[in-house]
């Protein structure tokens, strides 16, 4: 089935970002105008899993498409980015490369490197392992011809790709790159530990280089094939494909590192939730019709961890993203007249379609059936056989339009009186009316979502008072209104909440991470790590004007870590982009603050951002004692709420003073308790940016770092220093 949607674009002289996601049975494309961030027009159309291109002809064909009933030259379009599900499906499926490791050391850490090197069989899917063959070296005398012997060795065992891991490798890499060279020249891919990951920890860097050895020939293929269909289409722009992280990395980088695309779906709709809904602090739920994914968002950012492949930790960092069986296709299971459970199988496993979707007459004397979706699966599968014995599947979506809790203008959006009439059969089984069968439907599902949700609080120790759920995918308006509803937390719908994702591919900014193991890190290592990390994304895509750089300093772990981030292109400012006024981000403040506006007041101010506050009194002890807190709310000129703080303090500087002021600030805020001294979170803002100084460990580090953030600028510029207790 194909779809096209073309959103009244107006045929001008404009330059537009693509964005695709492909998935497992469709693939979605949308085309955005690069200056307003309007969605201009969205395809779907089938994957090509079984073409000679493989999905890039799925994926040139819906470009093509789209271009041509927009009237758009491939001229215009100035980014086009991908999201793909290959890597995370080869590693699931167990479809992946034989890697012969090389593990290099010499001494006393050469003995144990030589066990740290030898990685034991990884089990990737159900009897399917990743069993690497092993060789080490001593790193004192490496003879070309011994290696050379060693890498013909892994060949003719059946090795397709070497992996090379030395002991401090990340210190040297002369070794490691020597020696993958050398395996380059004779015709086989390679990797390295140090390519992986610039961290200390042997063992977890090995496994993580032989995981990305393992898909390095796949991965590579289908880059090969898609940059080149890109670039016969006549799109000058260069292909980008998204990270595990929510951003995007080039072709070239993809043959370096193609670990770094697991997740990358999940990623695509945090990154359309923070691009497109601007989404500052608060749970994203992308519901498709088999799963739900929810993830947290603070600060802007999304928040992250350490893969785990096959029970294994690796050095690869992807989003925290919670996986739930449960979704807008959900089967629900019935035995002796009650639900037993909603999933973990989907209508489209067992192949039936939604009833809220068929016309309501055809479920006229219909009844109840038992199934079993897979031959593993139990036998009370419910669904619906009409009186023609065409089966339907009942659904959590089925039960939100029955209960009208679906706004019209949402994708999932369907038939309530076909729901009603055949969610009868069950209702009566259940001895129920349809309306209470219904919301017994979704309690269940939603219930799920809700403890996922409060455990994500507690984990991050998240502030209630301002979690939103943001909802994301097809299903979403199936189950997020009304988890907000259970949880009384605000809940709202994505706009285009159908290909979120597709549009955060089509937004996403180019990223990158650095760290490194340091015990007590100078300023001038913290910078030189900065550095490193601007230059890294601007080797792969970046402008150098558009990169901002967050630094975070763990203290506990000796680990620096630095994140890039910037943009293929600078964008303008446009008339389509609305000034919200004074008054507007006022308002936008005191919604986030849930006050009346009247209360909420101006407390500084940049040329780009405004900075309101009010001050909240709590009290305790039944009325005893009271105390004055002062909730922050920094708005963007636009009305989007980029920072927000229910506690904190608001200091006007410049550039000239902010060495002083930050002492002043920094000093005032720290905490020094059992776990030692805590520096508070602090943002200073300078423009339309936000630089984010939290995270620190001493106060040298954080003037080193906002001085280098603001070297370029004249010395009466108008800054605010934003500043929380690191408690809060």
């Amino acid at each position: 089935m194909e779809e096209a949607q073309n959103l009244n674009f107006v045929n001008q002289k404009r330059k537009v970002r693509v964005g695709i996601d492909v998935g497992g049975t469709f693939t979605d494309v949308v085309v955005v105008d690069n200056d307003t961030r309007e969605v201009v027009s969205q395809l779907k159309v089938p994957t090509t899993h079984s073409a000679h291109e493989g999905v890039a002809l799925g994926i040139i064909n819906a470009i093509e498409r789209a271009l041509d009933e927009l009237g758009v030259s491939p001229d215009d379009v100035i980014f086009i980015a991908h999201s793909t599900t290959q890597a995370t499906n080869a590693l699931l499926e167990g479809d992946v490369a034989s890697v012969g490791v090389i593990g290099l050391g010499s001494g006393i850490e050469g003995w144990k490197a030589k066990f740290d090197t030898r990685i034991p069989p990884i089990e990737l899917a159900p009897n399917r392992f990743l069993t690497p063959q092993h060789v080490f070296v001593s790193n004192q005398n490496l003879d070309e011809n011994e290696l050379s012997r060693i890498i013909e060795d892994f060949r003719e065992k059946g090795a397709e790709v070497v992996a090379v891991s030395e002991a401090f490798g990340v210190d040297k890499t002369e070794n490691e790159d020597m020696i993958a060279g050398l395996a380059r020249s004779k015709g086989m891919l390679a990797t390295s530990g140090h390519e992986v990951s610039s961290l200390y920890g042997l063992r977890a860097r090995t496994r993580t280089a032989v995981i990305n050895g393992a898909i390095l020939p796949k991965m590579i293929h289908t880059a090969t094939m898609t940059d080149k269909s890109v670039k016969d289409s006549g799109i000058k722009a260069p292909l980008m494909i998204m990270r595990s992280d929510g951003g995007v990395m080039s072709v070239e980088e993809v043959h370096r590192r193609p670990i770094m695309t697991m997740l990358s779906g999940p990623a695509a709709g945090i990154a359309g939730a923070l691009m497109y809904e601007r989404v500052s602090d608060g749970i994203f739920i992308e519901v498709g019709g088999t799963s739900a994914d929810i993830s947290v968002i603070r600060d802007g950012q999304p928040q992250t961890k350490a893969a785990r492949v096959g029970g294994h930790r690796t050095y690869l960092n992807t989003l925290d993203v919670r996986t739930l069986a449960i979704a807008g296709g959900s089967m629900i299971r019935e035995k002796n007249g009650a639900i037993v459970d909603v999933g973990a199988r989907s209508a489209h496993i067992a192949g039936l379609a939604y009833t809220c979707f068929q016309k309501p007459e055809i479920f006229e004397n219909a009844k109840l059936v038992y199934l079993r979706p897979t031959e593993h699966d139990t036998d009370d599968y419910t669904a619906i056989e009409c009186a023609s014995g065409e089966r339907y599947s009942l659904t959590p979506t089925c039960a939100a339009n029955l209960l009208g809790v679906i706004p019209d203008t949402a994708f999932a959006k369907g038939n309530a009186e076909a729901a009603r009439m055949a969610f009868k059969p069950l209702a009566d089984k259940l001895n129920l009316s349809v309306e209470e069968a219904a919301r017994k439907v979704l309690e269940i599902s939603c219930r799920k979502v809700e403890k996922q949700i409060e455990e994500l609080i507690v984990e991050y120790n998240l502030d209630r008072a301002t979690v939103e759920l943001v909802g994301g995918g097809g299903g979403a308006a199936s189950l997020v209104p009304f988890t907000g509803t259970l949880m009384n937390l605000p809940a709202r719908l994505a706009k285009k909440a159908e290909v979120i994702s597709t549009i955060g591919v089509a937004l996403a900014m180019v990223r990158d991470v650095i760290e490194r193991n340091i015990v007590d890190p100078t300023p001038e290592q913290i910078l030189q790590i900065r550095r490193e990390a601007a230059d890294s994304v601007i080797k792969i895509g970046a402008l150098p004007e558009s990169i901002e750089v967050q630094i975070e300093v763990d203290t506990r772990r000796n680990l620096v870590r630095a994140v890039a981030f910037g943009t293929t292109e600078l964008k303008q400012d446009t008339d389509a982009e609305k000034i919200s006024g004074l008054e507007g981000c006022r308002k936008a403040a005191a919604r986030s603050m849930k006050l009346d506006e009247a209360s909420v007041k101006l407390a500084g101010e940049t040329s780009g951002l405004y900075v309101f506050s009010s001050e909240i009194i709590t009290k305790a002890f039944f009325g005893l004692f009271s105390a004055t807190k002062l909730a922050v709310r920094i708005v963007d000129k636009t009305g989007v709420v980029r920072l927000q703080r229910n506690h904190a303090e608001v200091h006007s500087s410049t550039v000239e003073n902010i060495a002083r002021e930050l002492e002043i600030v920094i000093t005032k805020l720290t905490d020094f308790g059992d776990a030692g001294r805590a520096l508070p979170d602090v943002h200073v803002l300078v423009g339309a940016r936000v630089v984010n100084l939290s995270g620190l460990a001493e106060l040298e580090q954080a003037i080193a770092l906002a001085q280098t953030e603001l070297e370029n600028l004249p010395p009466d510029e108008k800054l605010v220093i934003v500043a929380a207790p690191r408690a809060n």
